[in-house]
């Protein structure tokens, strides 16, 4: 029995580790077909969108095609960024051209300096092609993005204005220099453009964006607030409100998985374990949230009055499954499990449509801004850009070694 113990002890550790490894190569095989059926169905969206030479967003209230608006639109670089995630997933050129083809639509929006979103449009879209391809036009045009995005720094607030308050809808809140959870993921454009021209304005920016965030934007469980309204000339609170949420001291889903997205890219590139610290705060208020459904999709709102009759919003899910695959090769604790159930619960038919279905957009049962009652259960971009980019690292994170 002496010899056998330690023998039965051996033979269980490398059954219990090719089990493992075969666990491995299942969930690797299944995010291989997710990526294989979602280049079936977005090859299908890709005809539509050639033909109509305008960028998918999403579905109108009618069920239809609604494209980007041509002047500007935050959501523009989502699709020319999907076809480059499809791109380094297949190798295929059409992929490449099509990505070229949809940004090159909204190249002179690089030079607005009325909006914060410059991050999302152009790290997504010209981000994605000068890492694939080291294309330098394409740096240029991030670099002509990154600068017309400095120019809404307020060094007396420390942060990037998110909204100009002098027409549409923002004008009527009675906000002076708004600062809204989402701008974390423009922070992203600036910490490459330092890494790529060695000049630190950017880094610097972003870096003061992070942490005036940090200290105003978070409730002591960790939750954020929406927006937070700030004196331009004092950089004091003059406001803690909401614009996309259910009311000013819930937590907006998609507001929670900005956050938990942002700190960990702020991780990323500086290493400062204070945005770590952020990044694991956020996601324990996300995954231990008591009234989080089973299936790790979210309500819109985790706080909206009529749960469990409440919209889910997957681009939320899809936003915080794709922080946590990153937030999980930086800690300790595994996020593995929670990983794996939302993209199970994506990758369903109640959340990933048929093929030729729901307009040839990918996922279902998204959120825009409910009370703006606009994009209400309905696909959109970003969640497609964030599953893709969701599926995509896990398979460069957990693909066994060979």
């Amino acid at each position: 029995m002496r010899i056998l113990k330690p023998l039965a002890l051996l033979l269980s550790i490398i059954l219990l580790s090719s089990c493992m490894a075969t666990s491995k190569k299942e969930k690797i095989s299944q995010v291989e077909k997710q990526l294989l059926y979602a280049e079936k169905q977005l090859s299908l969206l890709l005809v539509d969108a050639e033909k109509a030479n305008k960028i998918p967003r999403t579905l109108d209230e009618h069920g239809q095609m609604h494209f980007t608006h041509n002047n500007f639109d935050w959501t523009e670089g989502f699709y020319p960024g999907s076809s480059w995630y499809l791109y380094e997933a297949t190798g295929d050129v059409k992929w490449k051209n099509a990505a070229e083809k949809f940004q090159s639509l909204f190249e002179e929006h690089k030079n607005r300096t009325t909006n914060h979103d410059l991050g999302f449009v152009f790290n997504c879209s010209y981000g994605n092609g000068y890492r694939l391809t080291k294309n330098e036009a394409f740096k240029e045009v991030m670099i002509t993005a990154g600068n017309s995005l400095l120019t809404r720094f307020n060094p007396n607030v420390g942060c990037i204005k998110s909204w100009d308050v002098d027409n549409g809808w923002q004008a009527t809140r009675g906000w002076e220099f708004p600062v809204i959870i989402d701008n974390m993921m423009n922070l992203e454009l600036l910490f490459e453009l330092s890494k790529l021209t060695g000049d630190m304005k950017y880094q610097e920016v972003a870096i003061a964006h992070a942490d005036t965030t940090l200290k105003n934007h978070f409730r002591s469980d960790n939750s954020s607030y929406h927006v937070i309204d700030y004196d331009a000339e004092t950089g004091a609170v003059r406001n803690k409100h909401t614009a996309q949420g259910f009311a000013h001291e819930s937590s907006w889903a998609r507001g929670q998985a900005w956050g938990i997205y942002g700190y960990t890219v702020c991780y990323r590139y500086t290493k400062n374990v204070k945005y770590l610290n952020q990044a694991v705060k956020i996601a324990d208020y996300i995954l231990n949230y008591k009234g989080m459904p089973t299936d790790g999709i979210p309500y819109w709102d985790y706080n909206a009055a009529n749960i469990p009759n409440e919209p889910r919003d997957v681009s939320a899910a899809t936003v915080t499954v794709a922080a946590l695959i990153e937030l999980d090769g930086y800690t300790e604790t595994s996020y593995l499990p929670e990983i794996d159930k939302i993209l199970r619960s994506l990758a369903t038919e109640e959340y990933t449509a048929k093929l030729g279905k729901n307009k040839n957009f990918l996922l279902k049962h998204s959120v825009g801004s409910i009370p703006h009652n606009n994009e209400i259960d309905v696909p959109l971009n970003y969640a497609d850009y964030y599953y893709l980019e969701a599926l995509l690292k896990y398979e460069d994170s957990y693909s066994p070694k060979n």
